[in-house]
């Protein structure tokens, strides 16, 4: 055995140090691994290829459809403006409208054609047709 191994163990159990210590090269190992790109070319990586393939797909799906959504918003409040603005514009012609379909201004512009408003109120006059047969 090495000299370390002698140190660390007391009564036959390893010390807490020497266990953080291990903890800590295997993450070092684990991180160097992906830096290098030593995992990639481990059997796990290879058995597992169509589940990550299958993971990035996923990702690009995802992807879409945020890019999707932020496209159909735009679309939804340039939509709802114009509807506000025709809408505007339709409460404003109709207010123009009854302004100047009043009444008293009808009166006055039907003066000059000689016509006048009747006091008297309409007669409906319905005829019934019979059909001799």
């Amino acid at each position: 055995m090495a000299e370390n191994e002698f140190d660390t163990y007391e009564n036959g159990v390893a010390s807490e140090k020497e266990g953080t210590k291990k903890a800590r090269a295997k993450k070092t190992n684990a991180f160097t691994q992906i830096l290098n790109g030593e995992f990639l070319t481990k059997e796990f990586v290879l058995n597992n290829l169509n589940y990550i393939f299958f993971i990035f797909f996923l990702l690009l799906v995802i992807t879409t459809k945020v890019y999707y959504g932020k496209q159909l918003a735009t679309k939804i409040n340039d939509t709802q403006r114009d509807l506000d603005q025709q809408s505007a514009e339709y409460i404003e012609a109709k207010s123009k409208l009854e302004f100047e379909t009043r009444r008293y201004k009808l009166v006055k512009r039907l003066e000059k054609r000689e016509l006048k408003e009747t006091q008297n109120a309409t007669k409906v006059i319905r005829i019934k047709k019979v059909t001799n047969e």
